[in-house]
């Protein structure tokens, strides 16, 4: 599959985001404590459909599925969905959401799409046709403008969560020559250092695979890498932890250079 067969099924999806977005919405509570709209629900049941007409054969792993208790089985390849990434940012109209959509083979994300519809802008990636950012106006997709990270320079610009800021954060930057401090929501940290405007992300708190496949993938396809705490490659498709519910992230960081993830496995070491 193609990255445009796969932007032009997160655009679909954005467009119901959308709708609701223009509309005074309700939202309600899921049994994790985390908020969830009606564009988190019609948003993944457009888009599902569209998936498996497109691979029939990769499993879809999509949030709020799984938050209703629809789990499907162990695959190889499968795709990573968050129909609504941010709904906190959504909530408060900010504009920092995002749809995201990964493929995810052998636990490596090799392609994904992150579309911010409110703000009108599309990231994508895959390992075979690189990463581009794009303008998208009443939903079409503009020109390609290819990106790629930069290496890190002596002073750091550091991207975290908007909603999610914590004090562990801090302490762990601290290792580093911080420049400068971005805050962001969803998955559109990873795209600021996939673009060259941050270098590193570092997120000490609570995750799932579907709120960082797409955004990795992207910055994978743009040279950089995501890791854990230890240096090792964030991987996908974690079932049966041991400590943790399935599809449950560690605490990760992601780099526009990956020398500074080599930094940080010796440093473990």
């Amino acid at each position: 599959m193609t990255l445009s067969e796969l932007t032009a099924i997160a655009l679909r999806g954005g467009e119901e985001i959308l709708k609701i977005y223009a509309t005074a919405f309700d939202s309600e509570t899921k049994a994790d404590s985390s908020p969830v709209t009606e564009a988190d629900i019609n948003c993944e049941a457009v888009m599902k459909p569209l998936l498996a007409r497109l691979a029939p054969d990769v499993v879809i792993v999509a949030e709020e599925a799984v938050s209703a208790g629809d789990v499907p089985a162990e695959a190889k390849r499968l795709f990573l969905v968050d129909p609504l990434d941010g709904t906190k940012e959504f909530i408060n109209r900010n504009g920092d959401f995002t749809v995201n959509i990964a493929l995810v083979e052998n636990g490596v994300p090799v392609a994904g799409v992150v579309y911010a519809p409110a703000i009108g802008t599309l990231w994508a990636g895959s390992a075979e046709e690189g990463a581009f950012k794009a303008t998208v106006k009443d939903g079409q997709i503009g020109e390609r403008q290819a990106i790629a990270c930069r290496n890190a320079p002596e002073s750091l610009v550091a991207v975290g969560s908007r909603s999610h800021g914590s004090a562990a954060t801090e302490e762990w930057l601290k290792r580093y020559t911080v420049e400068r401090f971005v805050s962001r929501g969803s998955s559109l940290k990873f795209c600021l250092v996939a673009e060259g405007e941050a270098n590193v992300y570092p997120r000490l708190g609570r995750t799932m695979e579907w709120d960082t496949a797409a955004g990795d993938a992207v910055l994978r396809a743009a040279g950089g890498i995501v890791t854990t705490l230890d240096g090792r490659p964030l991987a996908y498709g974690k079932r049966q932890q041991e400590n943790d519910v399935d599809f449950a992230n560690p605490h990760f960081v992601a780099f526009a250079d990956p020398l500074l993830a080599t930094k940080l496995a010796q440093d473990a070491g």
